[in-house]
C-alpha cells in the first residue's frame, strides 16, 4: 500500500475532509488528492506537515502503508497491528517452502560478493531516537554474519536539539551548517555520547529466540577522524563547526581485519586537542573514499530519489544525480525532491567521483529495508554510480552459461534456432554480450561472410526481466557499429516471428537469393525463415 493511501485512510479516520487538510498545510486540494491517489510523489516536508496536521508522525505513516489494505480499517490508528489468522504464513506451506528455497538459492550471489567487502552505512539520529536501531541491528548482525566488513556513521541532530531546547538555547544556523558555539558544543558532545552508548548497547544484545541470538559484535570507536574549523562563511563564524580533514584509514582497517565493528560519531579533532560538530555526510563520505568502500549506504526519510515526474528512480550515474540537482535547484514546484535528498545525493555523487563504486539512498521507515536493497534483483531505493551499470562487450567462453540462460526459452518458442552448448562455445568469438551490474541480460551474434563483405546479425535476445527498455536497439546498434569497423557494408537476418522489428529498423525484404552463397547452402526450407538485409 502507498504512503498517499495510508494518509487518506489516517484522514478519513479523523472525518477530515481533502479542503480542510489542504488549509491546514496551505498545499493544493487538487496535490493532495494526487498524492492520496498514488499519482503524484511527496516530499519529506509536506508529509512532516501532512502527518502533524493528521496528528501523528510520518513513521506511522509508513508503518501503515507496508500493511496490507485488508488488515487497515478506519479504526487502525487504534488498532495498527490488527490482522486475522488467514494472513498468517502456514509455515507447514508447501508453496512457502518453495518460495523461501527459490529466494535463497537467488541470494547466493550476493553472498558470495560481499563476503570481505567494506560497506559504511550512516543514519540519522532519528534512527536511534525513533527507537529503529533495534531492528537495523538485526541486519548489521546478518551482514556481519556474512563477513561483511561494517563501518557505521550516526547522526545526531534530533539529541542535539533537545538538548539545546532543554537548556533554553536557541539553535543558530547559516546556510544549514550549525553554528556551534561553546554552549552548542557541550549539548553536541553529550548528544553524540549518548547515543554511542545506546548503540553500543543494542549491538551487544544476544537473546535467545531473538535475530541477535549467538552474536559476537565488538564495537571499536575512537578518534580515528581528524578535522579543521570551517572558520567564517557569509560574515559569520561557524566556531566549533568543522569539516573532515583526514580519516584514519590504517587504524580503521586494523578493526576491521580483527573482525570488529567500526562506530564513527560526526566529531572530529585536532593536532591542537580541539573537538568538532561534523556533518554525517561529510563524515560517512570522507570514510567510504578512505576505506575504499565497496558500498556506501544512507537511510533517510524518503524512500530513494524521485525525478521530476515523481516516479522513482531506481538507478542512476553520478552525471545524472549532477543534472537533476541542478534542475531542482532554485524550482519551487519540485515537490517530489524531498529535503534529505538535498544533503545525501551531493555526498553520493561526492562519493562516487571519489572512487566509491555505489552509494545507496534508502528509506529508514521499511523494516529490513538494506537486506532488501542488497539481496534483490530491483533493491528499494536509489542505487547512484560514476558510471552506467550497463555495458555492452564481446564474449568470451566464461559467458556460454549465461547466453544459453537467454536463448534457450526463445529455442523452445521457435523463436531462435536451437544450438547446444558446444555450439555456441565453438562459435563463442561472434558473440556480443550486454551486462547489468555484472550479469548478462542480453546476447547477439555476428556471423562473418568475408567475400560479400557482409555479416549475419542472429541470436538476439534480452532477459525478460529488462525488456521494454530499448536493450535490444542499444545492443543492435552495438553489434552494427562493430560490423562497420571490422569493414563490413551490409548486415542480414534470418527470422519467422519479428520480421516488423527489423522493418522498423531500416531492414528490407529480400529473395533467399541474396544471400551469400555459403549461407544459402546451410538454409532450411523447412523453417522457411524470411530474409532481410540492411545496409550499413
Amino acid at each position: 500500500m502507498s504512503i498517499g493511501h495510508s494518509i487518506r485512510l489516517r484522514r478519513k479516520s479523523l472525518n477530515i475532509t481533502l479542503q480542510i487538510l489542504a488549509n491546514q498545510i496551505g498545499a493544493d486540494a487538487g496535490n493532495l488528492s494526487r498524492i492520496e491517489r498514488g499519482e503524484l510523489g511527496i516530499n519529506e516536508s509536506m508529509l512532516r506537515k501532512i502527518a502533524e496536521a493528521l496528528n501523528c508522525t510520518p513513521a506511522y505513516l509508513y508503518a501503515q502503508s507496508d500493511m496490507p489494505k485488508t488488515v487497515l480499517s478506519v479504526q487502525e490508528h487504534r488498532q495498527p497491528y490488527l490482522t486475522t489468522l488467514s494472513q498468517v504464513p502456514n509455515k507447514n506451506s508447501t508453496s512457502n517452502i518453495k518460495d523461501f528455497v527459490q529466494w535463497f538459492r537467488s541470494v547466493a550471489p550476493y553472498i558470495h560478493a560481499f563476503g570481505g567487502r567494506t560497506f559504511v552505512i550512516a543514519f540519522g539520529g532519528e534512527v536511534v531516537d525513533e527507537k529503529q536501531f533495534i531492528a537495523l541491528s538485526h541486519d548489521l548482525n546478518l551482514l556481519a554474519s556474512l563477513e561483511v566488513r561494517l563501518v557505521l556513521v550516526h547522526g545526531a541532530r534530533p539529541q542535539i536539539e533537545k538538548r539545546l531546547r532543554r537548556d533554553k538555547l536557541s539553535p543558530k544556523f547559516v546556510n544549514g551548517l550549525r553554528v556551534t558555539d561553546d554552549a552548542a558544543m557541550e549539548a553536541v558532545k553529550e548528544a553524540n555520547g549518548a547515543i554511542r552508548v545506546e548503540i553500543e548497547a543494542l549491538l551487544s544484545m544476544g537473546l535467545v529466540n531473538s535475530p541477535m541470538a549467538g552474536s559476537d559484535i565488538r564495537v571499536a570507536s575512537g578518534n580515528f577522524v581528524t578535522a579543521k574549523p570551517m572558520g567564517v562563511r557569509n560574515g559569520i563564524d561557524l566556531q566549533h563547526t568543522g569539516e573532515v580533514r583526514r580519516v584514519d584509514a590504517i587504524g580503521i582497517q586494523k578493526r576491521l581485519d580483527d573482525n570488529e565493528l567500526v562506530l564513527l560519531s560526526p566529531l572530529g579533532y585536532s593536532p591542537t586537542g580541539e573537538a568538532f560538530n561534523l556533518s554525517l555526510e561529510d563524515v560517512a563520505v570522507s570514510a567510504a573514499v578512505a576505506l575504499d568502500a565497496d558500498k556506501l549506504i544512507f537511510l533517510m526519510d524518503s524512500e530513494g530519489v524521485h525525478n521530476l515526474r515523481g516516479e522513482l528512480l531506481r538507478e542512476m550515474t553520478a552525471g545524472k544525480a549532477k543534472n537533476l540537482l541542478r534542475n531542482v535547484k532554485g524550482n519551487e514546484q519540485a515537490i517530489n525532491i524531498s529535503e534529505d535528498i538535498n544533503y545525501y545525493l551531493p555526498a553520493a555523487v561526492r562519493a562516487c567521483e571519489h572512487g566509491v563504486a555505489r552509494t545507496h539512498l534508502i528509506s529508514r521507515h521499511i523494516d529490513g529495508a538494506i537486506i532488501q536493497e542488497l539481496f534483490t534483483l530491483d533493491g528499494i531505493g536509489t542505487m547512484v554510480t560514476e558510471l552506467s551499470l550497463e555495458s555492452m562487450r564481446q564474449a568470451n567462453i566464461d559467458d556460454v552459461g549465461g547466453i544459453l540462460k537467454l536463448i534457450e526459452p526463445l529455442e523452445a518458442e521457435g523463436f531462435l534456432v536451437r544450438r547446444g552448448r558446444e555450439h555456441i562455445e565453438m562459435e563463442i568469438e561472434h558473440f556480443y554480450v550486454m551486462e547489468h551490474d555484472n550479469r548478462i541480460i542480453g546476447c547477439a551474434a555476428l556471423y562473418p561472410f568475408n567475400a560479400e563483405r557482409t555479416a549475419e546479425f542472429a541470436c538476439l535476445a534480452i532477459d525478460p526481466a529488462y525488456r521494454g527498455g530499448g536493450r535490444g536497439d542499444k545492443l543492435f546498434y552495438y553489434c552494427a557499429s562493430q560490423a562497420k569497423e571490422l569493414g563490413f557494408k551490409s548486415l542480414f537476418c534470418l527470422t519467422t516471428r519479428t520480421e516488423h522489428w527489423f522493418l522498423e529498423r531500416g531492414f528490407t525484404e529480400q529473395n533467399v537469393e541474396k544471400l551469400p552463397a555459403e549461407k544459402q547452402k546451410l538454409y532450411n526450407f523447412q523453417r522457411k525463415s524470411k530474409v532481410f538485409s540492411k545496409t550499413l
